[in-house]
């Protein structure tokens, strides 16, 4: 109990010690952030009725699996999933991410579309940020976003409130990005869940669980980074502008964003892979360290071990897991859940297993921040140099975010 609580601590105190304003801590924000975060881990991981709900969801998720799977079959036979008109002697190697994996961010992109068309979404939205208001004291259009987050992207989030950004306070400016990084859209969340299923009980309830939990992790982080005016307007609703005029037409917009998402995602991951293995091939010419080459994620790996350790996981496992972790910050958390997956069952101890899903469970990565810095200012070319500025911030802010989301499931789960 005490390691993920002094771990906790560390973890404040790092984003104290990366504050721009030491001396203005605003402790209600953090107070409340903090109580919020531990409040819907027991409702969430504790509360019988919504553990049971967690639990049904995935179910909805393997349904939605089957459901594109026939869809990736019939356009792409057995490379979709079908069955193989071949005799199989290596059925590990069958499942091929870009014609199995990803297509199912185009069914939860059209479904994400269709229940915005039918005003559902916004109004959940609507009702986190309402919660966020009440509790830490943040409002308008800072709390729309911040909740948005949980739901949809870092870009889309931060569309929903467009009128509001160029007027927004730097704090304010901040926390959208820091929600940004430190949770996962929807689309996202069902790929994920698919793919650690086989090796993690209830991967949907859990990846659900850590995208909520985060929103309030990221309201203290960001606030003690960069303290400032978060109050916003009085109330915001979600801008619907360019919203569709039919569900049909809102399952074709969905469809043609998710085929823009898809590729890249792909893109992104064979350039980020490509180019972090050129940087291991010469960081591999240095002398081997412990009877293996040196890389990227084990030199992140050693630095983030103390991280690991103190969010929970045990120190038998914190090795292992700190790489994971540093190959999340270096490629993305999606390299890092499918290096997690192919891990032997017994590298890590269940319980560690669970408290990194859950550190793990973000954005904040180097390519994120690349499309985050590239969307925030096309859409408010103004204040690009502020945004670049705050860039490598959120990425940090968004990180501790999400261990911190770690240690709080470790003590409550």
């Amino acid at each position: 109990m005490w390691q993920g609580a002094i771990g906790i601590l560390v973890l404040l105190g790092v984003a104290w010690a990366l504050s721009e304003k030491r001396t203005a801590i605003p402790v209600r924000i953090v107070v409340s952030g903090l109580v919020l975060q531990f409040a819907l881990a027991l409702l969430f991981l504790r509360f019988p009725p919504v553990v049971e709900a967690l639990t049904f969801l995935n179910k909805f998720i393997e349904a939605l699996q089957q459901a594109t799977q026939s869809g990736t079959s019939f356009v792409f036979g057995y490379l979709g999933g079908g069955a193989a008109p071949f005799e199989t002697t290596a059925p590990q190697y069958g499942f091929i991410l870009a014609t199995q994996g990803l297509p199912l961010i185009l069914i939860v992109s059209a479904l994400s579309s269709l229940l915005f068309y039918w005003r559902i979404l916004p109004r959940v939205v609507q009702g986190f940020a309402w919660l966020l208001e009440k509790t830490t004291g943040i409002g308008g259009a800072v709390g729309v976003a911040a909740a948005g987050n949980i739901f949809v992207g870092m870009i889309e989030a931060p569309l929903l409130i467009r009128p509001y950004l160029r007027e927004m306070s730097r704090a304010g400016l901040f926390l959208v990005m820091t929600a940004g990084m430190a949770t996962i859209a929807g689309n996202m969340f069902v790929l994920y869940a698919a793919i650690l299923s086989p090796v993690l009980l209830d991967a949907a309830g859990t990846l659900m669980t850590a995208s909520v939990l985060s929103a309030p992790a990221a309201v203290v982080i960001a606030a003690l980074m960069v303290p400032g005016d978060l109050t916003g307007e009085a109330a915001v609703s979600v801008d619907a502008s360019g919203s569709a005029d039919s569900a049909a037409e809102a399952i074709v917009q969905g469809t043609l964003s998710g085929v823009q998402l898809v590729v890249g995602v792909a893109a992104t991951l064979i350039v980020a892979i490509a180019l972090v293995d050129l940087a291991n091939q010469v960081i591999g010419i240095l002398p081997d360290v412990g009877g293996a080459e040196l890389s990227l994620q084990r030199i992140l790996g050693w630095l983030l071990t103390p991280f690991a350790w103190l969010i929970g996981i045990s120190w038998e496992d914190a090795g292992r897991a700190g790489e994971l972790m540093g190959t999340k910050i270096v490629l993305n958390e999606l390299v890092a859940y499918l290096e997690m997956s192919a891990l032997p069952s017994d590298t890590l101890s269940p319980r560690s297993e669970l408290i990194l899903t859950y550190a793990l469970c973000g954005f904040a990565n180097l390519g994120s921040l690349g499309i985050m810095l590239g969307g925030l200012a096309t859409m408010i070319p103004e204040r690009r140099s502020e945004i670049v500025a705050l860039g490598p911030k959120s990425l940090a802010a968004g990180t501790i975010a999400c261990f911190m989301t770690g240690a709080v499931a470790g003590l409550v789960g």
